[in-house]
């Protein structure tokens, strides 16, 4: 009679763990994962949250003047949502800010964080001031 329980899988390792078969060439380390870029919406919700910190404004205030719940420019601001452009300007509007001064901060951060890591992919890449980005909305 068998020692494990009904409707239960034995397994048999065929080989000890971490063995390797005769003539296998040796195990490399797998290559470190690549930094990831920063998501926009996350740039532009920094942004929002730091201008309204510094205004030292109430997420309550910035929400009511730009007529949009309070709950959803919270989520704007975590990177949680993908705004449109009008919830984007109406915050911005509401931050003293217009639209095009709120995506420029969001590139300058943008281009500020990549830079760290960008060396080996941007290797005799253009640094010009013109690099950026171009959104259509």
């Amino acid at each position: 009679m068998s020692n494990h329980l009904p409707n239960e899988a034995r397994v048999i390792p065929l080989r000890p763990h971490g063995a390797r078969p005769a003539g296998a060439p040796p195990r490399q380390a797998p290559p470190a994962p690549a930094a990831k870029e920063p998501l926009w919406r996350d740039l532009v919700g920094d942004v929002l949250r730091r201008e309204r910190l510094a205004q030292e404004r109430t997420l309550k205030d910035v929400a009511d003047e730009a007529r949009i719940s309070m709950p959803y420019l919270s989520e704007v601001e975590r990177g949680r949502k993908e705004a449109s452009s009008e919830v984007l300007a109406a915050a911005a509007h509401a931050l003293g800010l217009n639209l095009g001064d709120l995506l420029t901060r969001a590139q300058g951060e943008l281009t500020r964080v990549t830079s760290r890591y960008a060396g080996a992919g941007r290797r005799g890449a253009s640094t010009s001031s013109r690099d950026g980005m171009c959104l259509a909305a």
